[in-house]
């Protein structure tokens, strides 16, 4: 099997299960329009958040990286009429497309796109009593996971559930002595998962339109 092949059965799983529409593509291509990195969440990442945002029966979402609001729109739609997704992004002007694309698609009143550095935010939203978050989905700048991960915990409560993206990598997780600041900042999360009593997790490889990856998933007991 190919890259190729993955991503041909990635769409064909995205038209069967309706992973997809004419708002979520029209995110991507505001996207692309607006000149930003093409590394949102696949169509069946996106909805896979959607379902567990609904599973665990979320109300108040934490994300760390915006991006262009693909995966927030997706999570946002999973939450009852009451919910509310609190989302943090470094870049501006990527806050400033999440923005529009959010408002675009009726869903603006849901979320909060807050712009600066998550390790300045993150504090500044625990000095606010905005927590405890039911679900947190981290998908930013990978040398400063750990750093994320013990957040998440911070804002949590027991039966939290956290999602930490881009954990494999075509493998590269697996490289002791790398020196990407990325996998050394991956590596030490999974540390971190590993060593955390109040963590019950599992890592899940994934292939498709976005290559050879995973993602961790943890709950707070």
């Amino acid at each position: 099997m190919t890259e190729q092949d993955w991503s041909a059965v990635d769409a064909y799983l995205a038209d069967r299960t309706h992973a997809t529409d004419a708002t979520l593509d029209a995110v991507l291509a505001a996207n692309d329009e607006a000149g930003l990195p093409a590394i949102d969440v696949s169509p069946l990442q996106g909805k896979f958040l959607q379902l567990i945002a609904r599973m665990c029966g979320a109300r108040k979402v934490l994300e760390i990286g915006t991006l262009g609001g693909y995966s927030t729109l997706c999570m946002a739609r999973g939450l009852p009429d009451d919910g509310h997704v609190t989302t943090l992004e470094f870049e501006p002007k990527h806050a400033e497309v999440a923005r529009a694309n959010l408002q675009r698609a009726g869903l603006a009143e849901l979320v909060d796109v807050r712009v600066g550095a998550a390790l300045d935010t993150l504090p500044a939203l625990e000095s606010e009593g905005a927590g405890p978050f039911d679900l947190v989905f981290i998908d930013a700048d990978k040398t400063h996971n750990p750093d994320y991960l013990q957040w998440a915990l911070r804002l949590s409560r027991p039966g939290t559930v956290i999602i930490l993206d881009n954990v494999v990598r075509q493998g590269h997780v697996l490289d002791a002595d790398s020196d990407s600041p990325a996998v050394r900042g991956t590596r030490r999360a999974l540390d971190l998962i590993a060593d955390e009593p109040r963590l019950t997790a599992t890592v899940l490889q994934t292939v498709g339109n976005k290559g050879w990856d995973g993602f961790a998933m943890a709950i707070v007991d």
